[in-house]
């Protein structure tokens, strides 16, 4: 007997606009509304809006707080000292393995959110308590499944979130990337986003969720499903949990050392001890394929140094050619032909740095 899927306060409205609903790490979510492929332009040429209510926004409060963020993860958290300002990092496990990757927001020394992943919610909640009773911090970590999320994407994002709700745009038109504002109460917006466009990530009560993704609607933003997401995140350069990172991968497995920071040898997260003595060295590198065929996961690399494997890959809609991540021997650069196995055959590929695309373009990397 198969289990109960979660279902975001959105399920019936994605539903009711014939979506295709998937199991996506044990929730109910819309795949795709017609075609994936125009929902992908759609958020490359104009805006398109994603429910991520799926993710858990998580608040950690109280006199330790800080000193708790900088034993949970593997970047610095005193980086953040202006309120509504966010990092992207790791929590690692002892061996150095990732546990989540997510996004911290700073609001006040004693006042932090987390926003961490769907299919890892609860393990990271558990995870958390765990480092928090381990170290004895004085901190409280609230799970807020009263909130709900919505990412509007796209380099007309901004303006149909503020013609759908023209009072939150004095307070989010300054916003930097990574930078959120409070509009309302439990209402943020936040300039962050997985597709590589600009736009917005909102996060709500979810009683006023469903309100505001018809008004967004109305205002022309396309309805975009998990397959448009995966398509735009690989063409960004971003990686997914569980696909291109787990517990058994350490950061620089899945190009993310630049979440580490090692500065200042007094602050010992979890984790880092294994950094320092067990790193596991191997290059995480882009792809282009020359030929004709869509690379996978777990497609076989053939490279001068050695074996490889691809950990994420479609077809590029923006570029018209199939694209990926592999993880590789160190010594293969960008500009090196190595060869793909896609169905019994090799076939060449160019290693390339990432992004592809960086709003609606490709990138051309020198």
């Amino acid at each position: 007997m198969s289990a109960v899927l979660q279902r975001t306060p959105l399920a019936e409205t994605h539903v009711a606009a014939g979506a295709r609903m998937v199991d996506f790490g044990g929730w109910d979510m819309p795949l795709a509304y017609g075609s994936q492929l125009e929902e992908h332009h759609a958020v490359r040429r104009d805006a398109g809006m994603f429910d991520v209510s799926h993710m858990l926004n998580a608040d950690v409060a109280g006199p330790q707080a800080t000193e708790f963020l900088q034993r949970l993860v593997a970047n610095d958290v005193a980086k953040l000292t202006v309120p509504g300002k966010a990092l992207y990092t790791c929590m690692l496990n002892p061996q150095g393995g990732i546990v989540d990757d997510l996004i911290v927001y700073f609001f006040a020394a004693d006042q932090w959110r987390v926003v961490v992943n769907a299919g890892t919610a609860d393990k990271d909640i558990a995870w958390m308590r765990r480092v928090a009773a381990a170290g004895q911090f004085d901190v409280t970590i609230t799970p807020r499944r009263d909130l709900a999320m919505v990412a509007v994407q796209g380099p007309n994002a901004r303006a149909k979130v503020w013609a759908a709700r023209p009072a939150w745009q004095a307070a989010t038109e300054p916003l930097t990337p990574f930078v959120a504002a409070e509009v309302a109460d439990d209402t943020l917006v936040a300039r962050t986003g997985y597709t590589g466009e600009d736009g917005f990530e909102i996060v709500l009560p979810a009683a006023e969720v469903v309100a505001l993704w018809n008004d967004l609607a109305a205002q022309g933003v396309r309805p975009c499903g998990l397959g448009a997401r995966d398509t735009l995140r690989l063409e960004a350069g971003m990686n997914l949990y569980g696909q291109d990172m787990d517990e058994l991968t350490q950061p620089n497995q899945a190009g993310l050392s630049w979440t580490v920071s090692l500065k200042d040898a007094a602050r010992r997260f979890v984790g880092r001890d294994a950094l320092e003595q067990f790193a596991t060295p191997c290059a995480f590198v882009g792809l282009k394929l020359q030929d004709r065929g869509v690379m996978r996961a777990h497609m076989a690399v053939r490279t001068p140094q050695g074996a490889g494997e691809l950990t994420s890959g479609t077809m590029s809609p923006t570029l018209g050619v199939s694209v990926g991540f592999a993880r590789v021997p160190l010594g293969v650069e960008p500009g090196q032909t190595v060869e793909v196995e896609i169905r019994g055959k090799w076939v060449p590929a160019l290693v390339t740095k990432l992004p592809f695309v960086r709003h609606g373009k490709a990138v051309e990397h020198s």
